[in-house]
């Protein structure tokens, strides 16, 4: 850190010094220059208890307790020249003690704090915080707030630093202020310094934990569907088997879809289901468009009779999907919209498949090889 003289374009530097050289305590000196300006620590803080002792059955004592302008609770740990090897295991255990803490118990532990030393009120010292005029607005510690954690010292062990980083890393929010001191003369001055996470990639970091949250969501999310379609399918096929032969060869399947061998090279007989839908289907799809139009346009002059074959109850749809410029087509039956992640509206789409499955089959399959012969 260097004094800079404007007028004679001169930079002196300053000495660097130790707060154990200083003779410079933990509490009487760096506590309190936090207290009285808690922006040392690069954000804004409103500091609602020093020496906090109030945990049940222990006589630990967590340097400042804050709040920060979202409505955090923050523990702030301070050492002087050396951070120790327990810093983290010591703020950690103080975060799990004030998970708790309801906003009753927040403004007592606040008022209490007032009392024994400025005074005033904390309901309206927290109120203007917050910029806001009724108390009752502001939201203090739920469970969208998550703790967070400071750790202040003038040199960070790589012990603590790893952890530090393998915390954040796992969606805890803690960070390293590094703070020095300097001499000139009589005068003493302290830098302080964000070292993790780096303030310039800190937004970015934030950015990274949400995707990986939202990734760790949608995985667990594929896995619960996935254990969805496995125990429906196993109560489908049970009904299948025991009411005829199609899909005859098929298992439980952790997938959407099961299929019965049709006896031709690109056309699949599937029936699959949906978050809201189940469908029997017949899939033309032989890489070849002329030979697919060729199968659905010989079944769709044959839609009426087939239909009829069928015997369609209300809500029930047959639908012929011929795609215009892709290869492939389809013939669809499709039963009336329910939800299939709702268990109780199993009965009706596994009702719906042993009835129709078998139906579909039979009407097409003869009419199917007959065209493919011709």
């Amino acid at each position: 850190m260097f004094r800079i003289d404007t007028q004679n374009k001169q930079a002196t530097p300053l000495k660097k010094a130790s707060f154990s050289d200083l003779k410079l305590s933990e509490r009487q000196d760096l506590q309190e220059w936090i207290v009285n300006h808690p922006h040392i620590l690069g954000e804004n803080l409103l500091i609602i208890q020093k020496e906090f002792a109030g945990f049940s059955d222990t006589g630990e004592r967590l340097d400042l307790l804050a709040l920060d302008e979202k409505g955090q609770l923050v523990i702030i740990e301070n050492k002087l020249d050396d951070s120790g090897r327990d810093v983290t295991w010591q703020a950690l255990k103080y975060v799990s003690y004030c998970a708790t803490l309801t906003r009753d118990e927040i403004e007592e532990i606040f008022q209490k704090y007032l009392d024994s030393t400025s005074g005033g009120s904390a309901e309206e010292k927290i109120a203007e915080f917050f910029d806001e005029q009724d108390n009752e607005e502001v939201h203090l510690n739920t469970a969208e707030k998550k703790q967070r954690i400071i750790l202040v010292a003038a040199h960070f062990r790589k012990e603590v630093t790893s952890t530090v980083l393998w915390l954040r890393d796992n969606n805890i929010d803690i960070k390293c202020v590094k703070i020095t001191p300097y001499t000139e003369d009589e005068k003493l001055y302290l830098y302080a310094e964000q070292i993790i996470p780096v303030p310039d990639i800190e937004e970015y970091q934030i950015r990274l934990a949400a995707k990986k949250q939202d990734t760790a969501a949608a995985s667990e999310e594929e896995n619960n569907r996935r254990k969805l379609f496995y125990r429906f399918w196993e109560k489908a096929l049970t009904e299948l088997h025991a009411n005829s032969n199609i899909f005859g060869n098929a298992s439980p399947s952790d997938s959407m879809w099961i299929y019965e061998d049709i006896g031709h090279e690109g056309i699949n007989f599937c029936a699959g289901v949906g978050r809201n839908r189940l469908r029997i289907e017949l899939y033309i799809n032989t890489y070849e468009t002329a030979q697919n139009k060729k199968i659905f346009h010989a079944l769709l002059a044959q839609k009426d009779i087939i239909e009829q074959e069928l015997c369609l109850e209300p809500g029930i749809e047959l639908d012929w999907v011929e795609h215009p410029t892709k290869h492939p087509s389809c013939i669809r039956l499709r039963c009336k919209w329910h939800r299939f992640d709702n268990e109780n509206n199993w009965d009706t789409f596994v009702n719906f498949l042993t009835n129709y499955a078998p139906k579909l089959y039979h009407a097409l399959k003869p009419r199917l090889d007959a065209t493919i012969k011709d």
